[in-house]
């Protein structure tokens, strides 16, 4: 694990030891009217940073500083780094409201063994709004920043002409590997697994980050459009939101594809809500999650049902689990098994402790990771891990970063598109590549001028 500064930024120490000053954060509010409509408008060429949906959320920008993280300590060491920067923080906040005050920006690989680890990122400047409040964050070590003068930047250059190819295995081979997770099943080693492709895209000019997000925040509104350290996308599923001792989680699991349609969508609607296999595979995640989030809540809601949520390419079922988090020392066994000790866990903790759940990994947990490292054929890398990001009392938000694309550093016309599928024993393989490839449409989209 390492704390990194940006190349502006002052030396800071190793995580462990004192740091080159104490990290200073203002916020101050702003008037609304004066931020642009779309807050993505305010992002530099580079992309920045990103969390926001229907309009809301924060945009980030200015590298401060990251923690780099890897193994299966990636979530707890990039939590602990957090706390400890927050320990000697000054911070000045005017606002008060979730999303203001110092924030870091994180994602984190969906398996262990992958080398694409984890990272926080502290942006130098981060701008929200939340409702009809609007404010605007500096971050320094060691010194108070000017607030920056907040306008609309250049508009993205379209990328060109963009072409596909197959990524780790072809649609055959992809298909090959949906049998053998069926035969798996149908022999009683598990009892569902998701399996993911990846699907590499080239664009004829480099690639400006802001072209996808803009899109995928226009026509995916109900989604969360994020954009962390190279990797963009617009999930439709929250694996968690932490404020003030509650905790809410979307489950999204089961899907069909859209006709374009509406009274054929409609009729859709009502075979996804009746289909025993997509009903099936939505129980595993749901039980999943409610199963990994009790430990840590003093009383948990459930819906009896899913409803199914109508996103412009698919529909999926979807439920939404909410949590009351326990008081510190209620007597409960916290994360670190200390009966009545541990502190409530930040949303980092949280979603660490949920990851992966059903919905990206399959039940049991163990069985279907192995079959995933077994079959996929591919380093997922930070696809289907969390994504998003935590403020300095440690409540957050944090989605499954699904529906997303990852920019290849070295190469600024390349990058790589994920879909997942979830795999149960009656599940058919060309339906399950077709189920993919609806999947993949919103980054295909995104990306054609």
């Amino acid at each position: 694990m390492s704390t990194v500064p940006a190349p502006d930024a002052r030396p800071l120490s190793p995580l462990r030891r004192a740091v080159a000053g104490p990290l200073v954060s203002r916020t101050a509010a702003v008037d609304p009217g004066t931020l642009p409509e779309d807050l993505l408008d305010l992002l530099p060429d580079d992309g920045g940073l990103a969390w926001v949906r229907r309009g809301d959320g924060v945009v980030a920008w200015g590298e401060l500083l990251r923690v780099e993280t890897e193994g299966t300590d990636r979530f707890a060491a990039a939590e602990d780094a957090w706390r400890t920067l927050m320990a000697t923080a000054v911070v000045r906040d005017e606002v008060g409201v979730p999303g203001s005050g110092p924030v870091a920006f994180g994602s984190f690989a969906f398996a262990a063994g992958s080398p694409a680890g984890g990272v926080l990122v502290v942006p130098r400047v981060v701008v929200g709004r939340r409702g009809g409040t609007a404010w605007v964050t500096t971050l320094d070590v060691g010194a108070v920043s000017a607030a920056p003068v907040l306008r609309p930047t250049a508009p993205p250059a379209a990328p060109g002409t963009v072409t596909f190819e197959d990524g780790a295995r072809s649609a055959d081979g992809w298909q090959d590997a949906v049998r053998t997770a069926v035969a798996a099943i149908r022999a009683g080693r598990l009892e569902k697994v998701v399996l993911a492709r990846d699907v590499v895209a080239r664009t004829e000019a480099p690639l400006d980050p802001r072209w996808v997000l803009a899109r995928l925040a226009a026509d995916y509104a109900s989604c969360w459009t994020f954009a962390v350290d190279g990797l963009l996308g617009a999930t439709p599923e929250l694996l968690l939101r932490s404020e003030k001792g509650l905790v809410t989680s979307r489950v999204l699991a089961g899907t069909i594809r859209r006709t374009g349609d509406d009274a054929a969508d409609m009729a859709r609607a009502a075979i996804l809500a009746h289909s025993s296999k997509d009903l099936e595979e939505h129980e595993y995640a749901v039980e999943s999650l409610t199963r990994a989030l009790e430990p840590f809540c003093s009383s948990t809601n459930v819906p009896e049902t899913p409803f199914v949520l109508h996103l412009p390419n698919v529909l999926h079922l979807a439920t939404d689990v909410t949590g009351v988090l326990r008081a510190e020392g209620d007597g409960h066994t916290g994360q670190h098994g200390q009966h009545g000790t541990a502190p409530h866990p930040t949303s980092l903790g949280l979603a660490a402790a949920l990851h992966p759940t059903a919905a990206v990994a399959g039940t049991p947990t163990e069985a279907a990771c192995a079959l995933i490292a077994a079959v996929e054929g591919m380093d997922r890398a930070r696809y289907a891990g969390p994504v998003g990001w935590m403020g300095a009392d440690g409540d957050g938000e944090w989605g499954i970063a699904l529906r997303s694309a990852e920019l290849d550093p070295a190469d600024p016309n390349r990058l790589r598109l994920f879909a997942g599928c979830g795999i149960v024993a009656a599940s058919d393989a060309a339906s399950e590549l077709a189920e993919s490839e609806a999947k993949l449409e919103p980054m295909r989209s995104a990306l054609r001028a």
